[in-house]
């Protein structure tokens, strides 16, 4: 094994867990530096990170012959920008999620990397946790039989009432499909495989909104409130709501329908889905759904789920804690082992235009069907990373 040397490109509050969880793999991966647009202030920011080297500039990183992998933690607007030079200089990136603004963009960051050898991955990861990955091996194992539909739902009323920079989530490349769309359509390409097509409708409540940590008030610039149907090639019909303008909500994050039961991924106390590593899963099996007792029995509806222990732990500290970084990790194996990392950037190309194309459904009033597919990446094996 020969560890690849990673470089950071934006230090913003999410580089705090991706170096934590990276230092964990001291024999896969080493990080040499990292650089952001104020240096004196990314100075001070890789002190408190323990990362000890700053570049004077990221043009600097880029020429830096000794990175072999760039992570790029920057804001989503700029992501095609900085995928697209680490590609020219020769380095794989890692990026955060969306692999870019625009499907046309994200299609290109894949062009460049094929033409010039280079691999992309892209978070999130979080499908490696050992609740969907829990979930992936029980559908596997046919628990409850053929997938056939299923429902997903990000409610809440924006970040900005704990993300000191909001306002890019109110411009186009922003808003809740593409901020926190791709946890969800990750899991369920993780899950289901590829989608065929989508139509939506969308809305949005007010034209500006008041961001109370940078006391400014900015324009909406997208819709905020998109709900869609998915048609996957395995079948499955998945509804889904990203919304930005909700108050509260005890919806499920993500529910999937099986010919024999019943997956529920429920978070009902937290803002917590697909977009954590952990958590409860419940099952219900179609001979316990509580409509089908006739005469029902005393107490039949009070009949609670299964909950499905989810104990497929990657290393000691387990599989259910937050691993942001642990897809830059497999990448790098991928590359040494010849094989496609599970994280990879087709998978991220083909949820963006999924995304891409319930946001353009709504505005166009239309069905899309998608031009990209991708393989479902594969299950970890229980003994991933094993210490």
């Amino acid at each position: 094994m020969k560890k690849m040397k990673v470089a950071l490109i934006g230090v913003g509050d999410i580089s705090n867990k991706y170096v934590d969880n990276l230092k964990q793999y001291p024999k896969i991966v080493e990080i040499v530096g990292c650089a952001a647009r104020d240096y004196e202030k990314t100075v001070k920011r890789a002190q408190e990170l323990g990362i000890d080297h700053v570049y004077e500039s990221v043009d600097a990183l880029l020429a830096d012959p000794e990175v072999d992998v760039v992570l790029n933690l920057t804001v989503p607007e700029v992501h095609a920008k900085y995928n697209l030079a680490a590609l020219r200089a020769g380095k794989h990136v890692y990026t955060e999620k969306p692999l870019a603004a625009t499907f046309a963009e994200g299609k290109q960051i894949m062009d460049l990397a094929a033409e010039k050898g280079l691999t992309v991955c892209c978070a999130p990861d979080t499908f490696f946790g050992s609740r969907l990955q829990t979930m992936r091996e029980q559908i596997d194992a046919g628990i409850i039989g053929r997938i056939t539909g299923g429902e997903v739902s990000m409610l809440c009323h924006g970040w900005e009432f704990v993300h000191p920079n909001v306002a890019f989530y109110y411009r186009p490349g922003g808003g809740p499909t593409l901020d926190m769309g791709p946890y969800y359509l990750t899991a369920l390409v993780s899950l289901l495989g590829p989608v065929e097509a989508v139509t939506a409708m969308s809305g949005r409540s007010t034209e500006t909104r008041y961001l109370p940590l940078m006391d400014k008030t900015v324009p909406v610039e997208i819709d905020t409130h998109v709900t869609g149907v998915m048609r996957f090639a395995s079948g499955a019909i998945v509804t889904a709501t990203f919304s930005f303008d909700v108050w509260d909500s005890i919806r499920p994050r993500m529910e999937l329908y099986g010919t024999d039961g019943v997956f529920i991924m429920a978070e009902p106390d937290s803002n917590g889905g697909p977009n954590i590593f952990g958590g409860d899963l419940w099952l219900r099996r179609k001979q316990d759904f509580r409509w089908g007792k006739m005469p029902r029995p005393e107490g039949v509806n009070d009949i609670p789920f299964e909950t499905v222990p989810c104990d497929r732990p990657f290393n000691e500290t387990g599989h259910d804690r937050n691993s942001r970084g642990i897809g830059l990790v497999d990448q790098v194996l991928a590359i040494q082992e010849g094989r496609q990392a599970r994280a990879n950037g087709q998978m991220a190309l083909h949820v963006l235009e999924v995304l891409e194309g319930l946001v353009n459904a709504a505005q166009e009033e239309k069905w899309v069907r998608m031009t990209t597919t991708c393989d479902r990446p594969d299950a970890l094996p229980a003994d991933f990373l094993q210490k």
